[in-house]
């Protein structure tokens, strides 16, 4: 049965759930602590949350929100279970994403080094959304994103502690000097979801072209290294069905916490 939420367009409210669950979306900042003050983006919650999933996405889609409400409407609809869903607003995505500076492979922005402050602003802020939404201090953390967010959060998993899972939908393991990277650490989150459009190659760019090779690499240093990890396969390049991609990996790193 499809989960419908009955939210307003541009503000956040009380809606009725599947099996008469209630969620609830807030706006943040929500308690943040001292110097976190500049993540923005919203959280929905149902009441006692069993985990914590957190996706950075563009500032456009906190605007629009309908694509977020579908994202979680798809996972309540996979997984029973309570859960929290903070998504935070990336206003440069290009600046406040990658790992290091790089040259632009696509337009002409060059991408910058901002991966590492957004980490610590995220690290920040988690006891207070833990607290907000009545989460038990131990309760898993799942972070995930798409596109380059799925590389910033394929990259914090080398980076940090504070993940227990993360959901990694269309990465950009094509990045410039990402495969060395990764062949040089183990990362510390113990389960990693990747998936890939099957047409994602099919592009002039011949950064980009390479995607595939990437990720097959990417999956097989993360087999050698023993993570609990997958490689799904989707139909179609990268501009689809991005929520529902999303949605597939965060319930897959559920699945495994859970089990």
């Amino acid at each position: 049965m499809k989960m419908e939420m009955e939210m307003e367009r541009g503000r956040c409210g009380a809606a009725t759930k599947r099996n008469g669950r209630t969620w609830l979306c807030d706006e943040f900042p929500v308690d943040v602590p001292s110097g976190a003050e500049s993540m923005r983006g919203i959280v929905l919650h149902a009441p006692e949350p069993r985990a914590l999933l957190v996706q950075p996405v563009g500032q456009e889609e906190i605007v629009a929100r309908k694509g977020l409400f579908e994202e979680v409407s798809a996972i309540a609809a996979a997984v029973s279970m309570p859960l929290a869903v903070a998504f935070l607003a990336v206003e440069d995505w290009n600046q406040q994403l990658s790992p290091w500076q790089a040259p632009a492979v696509f337009g002409k922005q060059d991408f910058g080094a901002g991966a590492e402050e957004t980490l610590k602003s995220i690290e920040a802020i988690l006891p207070a959304l833990k607290s907000h939404c009545a989460l038990a201090e131990d309760a898993p953390v799942v972070l995930g994103g798409y596109s380059l967010a799925a590389l910033f959060s394929l990259w914090s998993a080398y980076e940090s502690t504070s993940f227990d899972a993360i959901a990694a939908a269309s990465p950009s393991v094509w990045f410039p000097g990402w495969l060395d990277y990764a062949k040089a650490r183990e990362p510390k989150a113990g389960i990693i979801y990747l998936s890939l459009g099957d047409r994602e190659d099919k592009t002039r760019n011949p950064v980009m072209r390479t995607v595939s090779t990437c990720i097959e690499e990417q999956h097989a240093l993360l087999q050698d290294a023993g993570i609990k990890t997958t490689l799904t396969w989707n139909p179609g390049n990268h501009f689809q069905h991005p929520e529902q991609r999303c949605a597939k990996g965060f319930t897959w790193c559920l699945e495994q916490l859970f089990r």
